[in-house]
């Protein structure tokens, strides 16, 4: 039984499953098949993509995990003592089957009383923006990816687990033909990371007229669009003022990558209006998860202030174009009632990031952070929002 009974259903809007080394490797197609390797470092599997080793995931097997809600304690009233990320996530566990395959999943849920969720893999966050180079070689492997995501889990499991591919965008043609595949096979949701798209010719945003075609094949099949926290690409700049090229390492404490952590997914929405699309495609649903609400509200004073001065550079206001398209998913940390305050109640979406040790180890805790809200509103944020953009 579950901890709390509630009385609506909760549908989480960020769960999470943990790939098998199988997951970037068996639909690979043979020409491309040391794209991505899984090789030995001192007695430790490490991925390799195109010969570079990533510390990205440090574990990429997944086989041994931190604990789900290993961080609840960080989040909630910080790291005083100084404590290394390794000792903050205290002692690990074995994946189980439940992170691993949906019938199990299924029977987990079922006991931390989550009726539907959507399910994210975790290994896919590394992969464009260490292939950023190679726009062919991204779709091959996103595909890939995919096809494994669709026979181990399908894209929609008994109506309950709906898990979401990933969708690269840097040869329009292709993009779509991979949304068409993966809507075709029953996906509600789709994943398209926060971040400028690879090109032939350098990055651009997804956001420029040129992906036009593409997000009108989305309102036409009237999918969520996800925004996930990834690896945006963001470490060139840090690199820059450090005086140093590396990789994002997300594990790793990094003060400066912190004060600017969520500056991608504010760049992202900001985007959305700047760029155009919102105005362009006002029927497109847009959900940001697990990148937190703290750069809502600056981004959108910003925006005012530049409307107000340059009201020309938009297809309208930006501020109305975010609160009418862009839905959140915020910490359970931070101040829910401000957010709906701020963009609405209906925009708003309760996600745990479960097993993440990053997220609620009893996804129904997050309750706590909206008790103050009528019995109506939270009903809305902790399912209702999310069932209604994917109509079920």
């Amino acid at each position: 039984m579950p901890s709390r009974v509630l009385p609506y259903p909760l549908f989480d809007a960020d769960n999470h499953l943990y790939e098998t080394e199988e997951s970037l490797t068996k639909y690979l197609p043979k020409q491309y098949r040391d794209a991505i390797q899984y090789v030995q470092v001192n007695g430790r599997t490490k991925i390799a993509v195109r010969g570079q080793i990533s510390d990205y995931i440090p574990n990429p097997t997944f086989e041994v995990v931190a604990r789900p809600g290993a961080m609840e304690e960080y989040f909630r009233n910080g790291n005083p003592e100084g404590k290394s990320r390794r000792e903050i996530f205290g002692e690990p566990m074995r994946s189980i089957p439940a992170f691993r395959e949906p019938a199990p999943r299924l029977e987990l849920m079922d006991e931390l009383g989550i009726n539907r969720t959507l399910m994210f893999p975790t290994l896919a966050s590394l992969v464009e923006e260490r292939m950023r180079d190679d726009p062919e070689l991204i779709h091959v492997v996103v595909h890939a990816l995919n096809q494994w995501l669709h026979e181990t889990w399908s894209f929609n499991y008994k109506e309950r687990i709906f898990t979401v591919p990933v969708i690269s965008l840097p040869i329009v043609e292709k993009a779509i033909e991979e949304l068409d595949w993966c809507v075709e096979r029953g996906a509600r949701a789709i994943l398209v990371r926060p971040a400028p798209v690879p090109g032939f010719r350098g990055p651009r945003s997804f956001a420029l007229p040129e992906f036009d075609p593409f997000w009108k094949r989305v309102v036409e099949h009237g999918v969520l669009v996800t925004m996930h926290s990834s690896d945006s690409g963001y470490s060139r700049y840090t690199s820059e003022w450090e005086g140093a090229d590396q990789e994002m390492l997300p594990f790793k404490t990094n003060t400066f990558r912190m004060v600017g952590e969520w500056r991608p997914v504010q760049d992202a929405v900001a985007s959305w209006v700047c760029h155009g699309a919102l105005f362009r495609f006002p029927e497109l649903k847009i959900a940001v998860i697990e990148n937190g609400s703290s750069w809502v509200a600056p981004l959108l004073e910003t925006l005012a202030d530049v409307y107000k001065k340059a009201p020309e550079g938009f297809g309208g206001d930006p501020v109305a174009a975010v609160k009418r398209n862009i839905h959140v998913s915020p910490f359970w940390e931070e101040d829910l009632g401000e957010l709906a305050d701020l963009i609405g109640v209906d925009k708003v979406l309760f996600g745990s990031d479960y097993p993440h040790p990053e997220g609620l180890a009893e996804p129904t805790s997050y309750l706590e952070a909206i008790k103050h809200m009528s019995e109506e509103h939270q009903a809305k944020i902790m399912g209702g929002n999310l069932a209604r953009l994917l109509s079920v």
